[in-house]
């Protein structure tokens, strides 16, 4: 039974096979006798032995149950070395199965030749309660082992969020110091100013990142300001091209604590989204100051505290002294603007996709435009001209994975975040329980399957000259967004558009020379006409945003963002950034959701002394 690296992509892997199921086996009893055996090696932590209860080339995902960070540990001698270290003080025990619902243990064949028993499982430590997921496989000699372990903390003791039979009783008299400190509007007008205290947490940034690490935060009773330049929170959305609609589903994309209504539509328009955020921040009380920007931010290594200045929309200026910051500008934040030989010669408009509000704003019929890129922004900058009377032309340098919204996005969701699916909470644990490389290894088989469904719009783009590109190993989205942050489109129209010939595809692999007075020159001798030159060439890495608003001293210390480690965890996101007291924190709105969990206990962790925060890289 094999799992192993492969040279020359990192993290790329081959999923084992077990033997043909013989059935008629009990799923309870094989994963209830494994943790009970693995309970048994955890009491004794100097002398844990793995080797009956492990593959060779095993894995264990942790978020903070083991460690204050996100780990994965991969084959059994690392996951034995890992848990002798740590065992002693985490006290990982109390091992219970799930009992109800779809996560209970069960045979699951996952693709052809690969099949395992799985449950949900809960645990306790020294500091906290715990979720997870166990995925047992056969060897050769037929014994039950681990293939795949999750554990992730879940709730901290003495910090357990008020929610359920927890939530505040709300009346004056159940508040600190009662009616004399004043009615629940009285207390939120000085919460908001932080007229008595300092914000133990600044947050820069009010789109799905901040207001879900904010809410999250703030139910571990940690003080919050969150900072945002727009004028009302939500313009980050609304601010953005007028047709824009978000390309996942509704299940998928709730926030932390406030699901969408049960009447929401499938697909979130731009304006409809921004004006959810801004309702959400008032129900959850979050404190929001708009129209304000970060000047300056110093931080004291000696008293582990930062001095940030920040100017607001009256033109007042504010010191504050939180020790931590959260960096939630948007993965996508900085762009990414190239610029050409001849650029200021050519008599046409050129502006990068994040400008790109929309084609009607002028009248652009029978006008040339060409659009440089051919991901999500590009595509659905290239149908809104084309819908305002365009010629539009496509710029595509290298293929891009096109997976279409009304088939393969709710193929990814079978099961899972769908209507009628399980708790979202529940979801969510299985969603992040395998490690990334095993991800996408089986993203591999999915994006097969998503391809055999959508042949026909995948064959028609083909023959328009669109090129594919189904991603290293052919594993798809998830790896592409994950590892590169785009190199995708999720067609909602514009695929059509290519295939009936009404938008062209130019193919240049090599790029671009430059520009003529009336047009694009490419490195093949070609030229194409133009009118309006669109960029859409994607965004920086989120340290250049740093790096251009904290300055060098603080970016200097920050690592890049995104991409994987050497364990197979995301670089610098939801986790120690490698400054101290500073971290980077984005993603689409289910991811968001999910690890605001963990970023918000790492910061708890400190505050309470169970960590240190740092790691270096």
């Amino acid at each position: 039974m094999a799992t192993t690296l492969t040279g020359g992509n990192p993290h790329i892997v081959q999923l084992p096979t077990t033997p043909p199921s013989s059935g008629g086996c009990d799923p309870r009893a094989i994963v209830q006798q494994w943790f009970n055996a693995l309970q048994a090696q955890l009491s004794q932590p100097d002398s844990i032995d793995l080797k009956y209860l492990f593959h060779a080339e095993s894995w264990w995902r942790d978020m903070l149950a083991l460690d204050w960070d996100m780990r994965t540990l991969h084959t059994s001698a690392e996951i034995q070395n890992f848990l002798r270290k740590c065992q002693a003080q985490v006290q990982l025990s109390g091992f219970k199965l799930q009992d109800q619902g779809k996560w209970q243990p069960k045979v699951e064949q996952v693709v052809d030749g690969l099949s395992w028993v799985s449950s949900m499982f809960f645990f306790e430590t020294a500091v906290g309660k715990g979720s997870g997921m166990i995925r047992l496989t056969q060897g050769a000699d037929e014994c039950w082992r681990a293939y795949a372990v999750y554990t992730s903390l879940q709730e901290m003791t003495g910090a357990e969020e008020p929610i359920g039979k927890r939530r505040a009783a709300g009346t004056t008299e159940s508040m600190p110091g009662g009616l004399a400190s004043g009615t629940w509007i009285e207390r939120r007008e000085r919460q908001k100013e932080f007229l008595d205290s300092e914000p133990t947490v600044l947050v820069v940034g009010a789109g799905q990142a901040g207001l879900n690490i904010g809410a999250r935060l703030q139910s571990l009773g940690l003080s919050c300001l969150i900072v945002d330049k727009h004028e009302r929170v939500g313009d980050n959305w609304r601010k953005r091209y007028r047709t824009l609609v978000t390309h996942d589903p509704a299940e998928f994309t709730h926030m932390a604590y406030l699901p969408f209504p049960q009447n929401w539509p499938q697909f979130t328009p731009k304006d409809k989204l921004g004006d959810w955020f801004e309702a959400y921040a008032s129900i959850l009380e979050l404190n929001v100051w708009v129209k304000t920007s970060v000047a300056s931010a110093e931080y004291n290594d000696a008293t582990a505290e930062w001095k940030v200045n920040v100017t607001r929309g009256d033109g007042s200026s504010r010191t504050l002294r939180p020790r931590h910051v959260v960096w939630c500008t948007g993965h996508s934040g900085e762009a990414r603007i190239p610029s050409f030989p001849n650029q200021e010669s050519f008599q046409g408009t050129v502006y990068h996709g994040s400008q790109h509000t929309d084609a009607s704003d002028s009248d652009v019929r029978g006008k040339k435009v060409i659009v440089v890129g051919t991901g999500n922004s590009g595509h659905d900058i290239a149908q809104n001209y084309y819908e305002n009377g365009a010629d539009v032309t496509m710029l595509q340098r290298s293929g891009t994975y096109v997976i279409t919204a009304e088939k393969g996005v709710f193929m990814m969701h079978e099961g899972m975040h769908e209507d009628g699916g399980p708790p979202t909470e529940e979801c969510d644990i299985v969603s992040e329980s395998l490690p990334f490389p095993v991800q996408f290894a089986l993203g591999v088989h999915n994006t097969k399957r998503f391809a055999a469904a959508e042949k026909e719009t995948l064959d028609g783009l083909r023959k328009a000259g669109f090129q594919l590109d189904f991603g290293v190993d052919g594993a798809g989205i998830a790896r592409a967004y994950m590892t590169r942050g785009g190199g995708y489109y999720i067609d909602v129209g514009c695929s059509q558009l290519i295939i009936d010939g009404k938008i062209k595809v130019k193919h240049s692999p090599r790029g671009i020379t430059g520009f003529g007075p009336r047009e694009l020159c490419l490195e093949d001798g070609s030229t194409l006409p133009a009118d309006i030159v669109v960029l859409a060439t994607g965004y920086d890495n989120m340290r250049t945003t740093v790096r251009k608003v904290l300055g060098d001293k603080v970016a200097d210390r920050c690592q890049d963002v995104w991409d994987l480690d050497n364990e197979g965890e995301l670089r610098g996101m939801w986790r120690p950034s490698g400054h101290p007291g500073f971290y980077y924190f984005g993603g689409n709105l289910a991811l968001c959701r999910v690890y605001s969990k963990f970023l918000a206990f790492q910061i708890k962790a400190v505050e309470t002394g169970l960590s240190t925060g740092n790691r270096q890289y």
